[in-house]
């Protein structure tokens, strides 16, 4: 078990790691010991309906340990860094005042760097210059937002991938809302939102062949707990298939499945390989790029909790 020596009214513990690696059993465990409250860090357990297809925490542990920030979107909804961040510090805030542990556990590193290393000062765009943007997209498609982007901004979109739709939309609204390139904004200093926490920082970084093989494990599990009719319930919602929680691990798969495109084992077997590669990309940024307290090298050691 591990020991936190010299918690403070002050410290904020952070798991991090990919997924399946059993960020959340280890979790529970801290905070029953240390009368801890977790919050949830990852983008995609921010969304209501899709529980099993998540892996969100089960009814049973949020009635012994208060959860926060998980399940708050509806699937419609399209989540943000900066409206997470803006939640998670309130969370953290309203554990410490309850002289409680704010435990955050997570895959999602933007998240984490975020909450622990600051932010840019970039100013949220309003709703009205999202839709703007949002319209130019399904217009003119990918490369037609990226040479917008280029002739109005010609320094943020050298920073760029033309390819990568959610930077080039982000750098669109900024320059739009603001008139400032949105490589000038990244010069800027960091603002970190808790500048007086103190954060201890748990990484769980397994060997490849054993997330692999909990990747595997727990896609199955999923599927025996009723993770198709979560899927075919989301699809009836007819949202549009870009959305965040479309693109969800497992529901592209077996969305394809229930539109009978392909079987159900070509399915599972395509979700389990698309698992295991998320994980691996999440593996290498948590390895290389997050400094932490505490390294464990294998899977929290109890299979049930992931």
């Amino acid at each position: 078990m591990i020991e936190l020596n010299n918690v403070k009214s002050n410290t904020v513990v952070v798991i991090a790691g990919p997924t399946a690696s059993g960020k959340s059993g280890l979790a529970m465990e801290l905070a029953r010991r240390y009368k801890g409250e977790i919050i949830n860090a990852d983008s995609m357990q921010v969304y209501q309906g899709m529980s099993l297809i998540s892996a969100a925490p089960t009814a049973a542990e949020k009635n012994e340990i208060p959860h926060h920030l998980y399940e708050i979107y509806p699937p419609a909804v399209r989540g943000t860094v900066v409206d997470w961040l803006q939640r998670a510090v309130e969370a953290v805030n309203e554990v410490q005042k309850r002289e409680r542990l704010p435990i955050v556990v997570g895959g999602t590193g933007l998240y984490i760097d975020n909450l622990i290393n600051g932010t840019t000062p970039i100013p949220e765009p309003l709703a009205t210059v999202r839709e703007e943007v949002w319209q130019l997209l399904a217009a003119e498609g990918q490369s037609g937002l990226y040479a917008r982007l280029k002739q109005m901004d010609p320094a943020g979109a050298a920073r760029l991938n033309v390819n990568d739709t959610t930077r080039v939309r982000r750098a669109c609204e900024i320059f739009l809302q603001t008139g400032i390139s949105i490589d000038e904004w990244y010069s800027k200093p960091l603002e970190k939102k808790l500048p007086a926490a103190e954060f201890y920082v748990i990484k769980i970084i397994p060997a490849i062949a054993e997330l692999d093989e909990r990747c595997r494990f727990r896609f199955d599990r999923m599927m025996e707990n009723g993770a198709l009719e979560e899927v075919r319930r989301l699809l009836a919602l007819g949202l549009d298939p870009k959305l965040p929680a479309m693109k969800m691990l497992g529901v592209p798969e077996l969305a394809a499945y229930l539109q009978n495109e392909i079987c159900l084992e070509q399915a599972v077997d395509l979700a389990k390989l698309h698992t295991r590669q998320y994980a691996k990309r999440q593996r290498t940024w948590f390895r290389n790029k997050l400094a932490a307290q505490c390294l464990i090298e294998h899977c929290w050691e109890r299979q049930d909790c992931f």
